[in-house]
């Protein structure tokens, strides 16, 4: 089902399913991170669903703002076909958190607002990501819907960046969150991308809503 209007990258709270038949397989950049064929099959069967609740709220440790309030957004990703559910918990301050999980280890991440030009800046030649081997291309800023319906962000920005490393497996994750138009229809989607040492996976998911 499309976002309703409502929804924007400012207010993500709900549930939202991912619909395999708009998403590109996530198989190949699970295989990149390590994961197991078994578990990656499991996976790839299962119906994932995301319980998201968006707020301010106090950072998390590490901080060196304790009392500031940032925008916080805890996911519960919840699968059917006997796959556990992981929890995504992020705080947009772009400050670096470790956490483990069974699916992918030991990593650290760190998340934040990012507008659409800045994004352009950060995948273009010259910029942090492609610099620092995050990406070979601009894919992930690609597709978005950026008219002004879309700022939701705190200065109007449109997007969601999230970076991520592993800590014992020596990959990289890039994920930057909106809406795009697909199949005809508003959608929120994340644009990915996995790397590790020269080879990169580029993937999008593809989320339906689902209505109370």
């Amino acid at each position: 089902m499309a976002a309703p209007a409502t929804k924007t990258i400012g207010d993500l709270n709900g549930k939202w399913v991912l619909n395999k038949a708009l998403s590109d397989s996530v198989d190949p950049a699970l295989s990149l991170q390590g994961v197991s064929w078994l578990v990656r099959k499991a996976i790839g069967a299962a119906t994932v669903t995301l319980h998201v609740k968006q707020y301010k709220g106090a950072p998390t440790p590490p901080t060196e703002k304790p009392d500031d309030l940032v925008t916080r957004i805890d996911i519960q990703q919840v699968a059917t076909a006997g796959v556990k559910g992981t929890a995504e918990n992020r705080c947009l301050d772009y400050v670096f958190r470790e956490h483990s999980d069974w699916l992918f280890g030991h990593v650290r991440g760190r998340s934040r607002w990012i507008a659409a030009t800045e994004l352009k800046t950060l995948v273009s030649e010259g910029g942090e990501a492609l610099k620092s081997g995050w990406v070979e291309d601009d894919f992930v800023a690609l597709d978005w819907l950026e008219d002004d319906a879309e700022k939701g962000g705190p200065e109007g920005e449109t997007h969601i960046l999230n970076h991520v490393e592993s800590l014992d497996a020596g990959w990289t994750a890039l994920q930057v969150w909106g809406f795009q138009s697909v199949g005809g229809e508003r959608r929120y989607v994340r644009n990915i991308v996995v790397a590790k040492g020269d080879k990169f996976v580029n993937f999008k998911m593809v989320y339906d809503w689902i209505p109370e």
